[in-house]
């Protein structure tokens, strides 16, 4: 790729620099560069016309300093939550929420690993189980994750029936959806969505 390509590049990736760039850089006629005292005969070769361009081109780029946006991830992989109880975790998370089991690994660390996913859902949950790191504390309102259901009614009815009543809810809200909230082992906080009809 040559400067002048590479400086187009750069242009395309910010809005407007490419017509910004077409508008500094055009030339007279081609027998004279533009904004030079050539005499109109005087050959004006490929190679100058480029530097020219380059230089205008550079120029304006730094006058506006603008930022070349590059994205620097690919996509949302999964969620880790460390646990207590592997077994009684993954019972309420397959039972009472439907979650399928994906995969299970030990890590190089020794912690127990499984992973999980919801229906519709392309992003994973990543159960850990490591003693280790010492005691699972979850905090207050720290943190929680989000499921829609369909009804919430018959949600709460069969999460109770496996010992998990709703913890908070159910609530409509001024849009129409219906929220609650359900307690994971552990304390970690389950959301449940209901979408307005």
């Amino acid at each position: 790729m040559t400067s002048v390509e590479s400086l187009i590049a750069i242009a395309e990736a910010e809005n407007g620099f490419l017509k910004k760039w077409q508008s500094l850089c055009r030339l007279s006629k081609p027998g004279r560069a533009h904004g030079s005292k050539r005499e109109a005969a005087s050959p004006v070769t490929e190679k100058e016309r480029s530097e020219e361009k380059v230089s205008q081109l550079s120029s304006w780029l730094r006058r506006f300093r603008a930022p070349i946006l590059i994205p620097m991830v690919t996509k949302f992989l999964h969620t880790r939550y460390r646990v207590t109880d592997l077994e009684k975790t993954l019972h309420f998370y397959r039972e009472v929420l439907g979650l399928e089991e994906v995969s299970r690994k030990k890590s190089d660390r020794g912690s127990e690993l499984v992973f999980l996913k919801a229906p519709g859902s392309e992003a994973l949950i990543e159960i850990c189980k490591y003693d280790g790191s010492g005691p699972v504390v979850v905090g207050p309102d720290l943190t929680h994750l989000a499921f829609g259901v369909e009804d919430m009614e018959a949600f709460a009815k069969h999460a109770a029936a496996l010992g998990y009543p709703l913890s908070d809810g159910p609530h409509k809200t001024s849009s129409g959806s219906v929220l609650a909230f359900v307690d994971a082992p552990d304390g970690y906080e389950v959301e449940l969505i209901q979408p307005a009809p």
